[in-house]
């Protein structure tokens, strides 16, 4: 399969300007191939506390992309505002699916609640592992997913300019420690660091980017994952009857 990570700057509470550009974005990279199109956290919105641009079901504010999934035969990933919730989505022909973000950062917990369970999206291009920007610092979430069957990994944020080589390291982390590849989407500069990155199960780039608005492509072999967990079978030798987990 070919992913493409696009690298949105997000217009705040610009919720037209926003979808206009990410649909141009996404025109570019499913014309060159890609079928799996991995927006940034809040792409159409951004963390607008000032205005209420909450959706719910159906969606509608999903429209013009569910438009653009039936066209190109693609899946779309990225996040939305329901009420009190950060919904992150899968969006393909089969229907959509969500994880909501389960740490919520900050200031964040005055607007959102954090979610209450952790499991892979079935999608018609396999089971996402679908994370959210501050979950990128909490190992099990993506752990879980991975022992849960994720196909692959993805990220999906708002992570500040500040910040990136934190968002470099722990997105390839996550990916080497799970030996599975890891889709990292993030808001282009200048208030955000940019980086989005497609990474292999051993934690090398397949293709990433700098702090510009734009899209990258790289294909992913889901058999990577397979191979680098039978070179190095860390997932099967873990000893979960010792570790110490503390509440």
């Amino acid at each position: 399969m070919i992913a493409a990570c696009i690298q949105l700057s997000i217009r705040l509470c610009d919720r037209k300007a926003n979808l206009r550009r990410a649909l141009a974005l996404a025109a570019g990279a499913a014309g060159e191939g890609a079928e799996i199109l991995v927006f940034p956290e809040l792409f159409l919105t951004g963390f607008c506390y000032s205005q209420d641009l909450s959706d719910g079901e159906p969606y509608p504010s999903l429209d013009p992309l569910r438009s653009f999934v039936a066209e190109h035969g693609c899946l779309i990933v990225g996040s939305l505002v329901d009420g009190r919730r950060n919904r992150g989505f899968c969006l393909d022909e089969l229907g959509i699916g969500f994880q909501e973000k389960i740490h919520p950062f900050g200031p964040e917990k005055d607007h959102f609640d954090g979610g209450g369970s952790i499991s892979p999206v079935e999608t018609s291009k396999g089971r996402i592992g679908l994370s959210i920007c501050y979950d990128l610092r909490f190992p099990e979430v993506a752990r879980s997913l991975a022992l849960s069957g994720a196909d692959l990994l993805v990220t999906i944020g708002e992570f500040p300019a500040a910040r990136g080589d934190v968002w470099e390291t722990l997105s390839r982390a996550r990916a080497i420690e799970n030996q599975i590849h890891h889709i990292a989407s993030n808001g282009a500069g200048p208030e955000f660091c940019g980086r989005s990155a497609i990474i292999d199960p051993w934690g090398r780039a397949i293709a990433m980017m700098g702090g510009e608005e734009g899209w990258i492509a790289g294909e992913i072999d889901l058999a990577d994952r397979d191979r680098a967990r039978r070179e190095i079978p860390a997932l099967g030798d873990r000893r979960p009857e010792i570790y110490r987990w503390y509440r």
